[in-house]
């Protein structure tokens, strides 16, 4: 029953900045894990951000951490990836996804962008050029 949509992907030049939203219905959100990813034309699918049960961990591929932070809010059932500092490489289409999947240390989940994500939203259009 869970449903997601994304939203606010658009064009915007180098260096810019995008927050795309994923939206879900029928949601507990301290019961999944949320996972963004990417897929350009030509290329495989890649993961690029998720955020865990609780959203209490969060996890970054290298190719950008330090620019993009997810966020949440569970009282919206709406996770946020904010992304700064766009580069032509990140344009691709991107999509949130949920799993009932996670990793334990002690009672501290831990996302992973490996798991296997269930639910998948639509995606948006995310293109960065001058």
């Amino acid at each position: 029953q869970v449903q997601l949509v994304e939203s606010g992907g658009g064009l915007v030049q180098p260096g810019g900045s995008l927050r795309l939203s994923c939206a879900a219905s029928q949601f507990n959100p301290d019961r999944w894990t949320i996972g963004w990813f990417r897929q350009a034309p030509g290329k495989e699918r890649e993961g690029v951000s998720c955020i865990s049960r609780r959203g209490l961990n969060t996890f970054y591929a290298d190719s950008v951490k330090g620019r993009f932070a997810l966020s949440r809010d569970s009282a919206e059932n709406t996770v946020y990836l904010q992304m700064n500092d766009l580069k032509p490489e990140d344009t691709a289409v991107y999509y949130c996804a949920a799993t009932h999947g996670t990793y334990y240390t002690g009672v501290t989940p831990y996302c992973d962008l490996n798991l296997e994500y269930t639910y998948w939203g639509q995606g948006t259009q995310v293109t960065v050029s001058s």
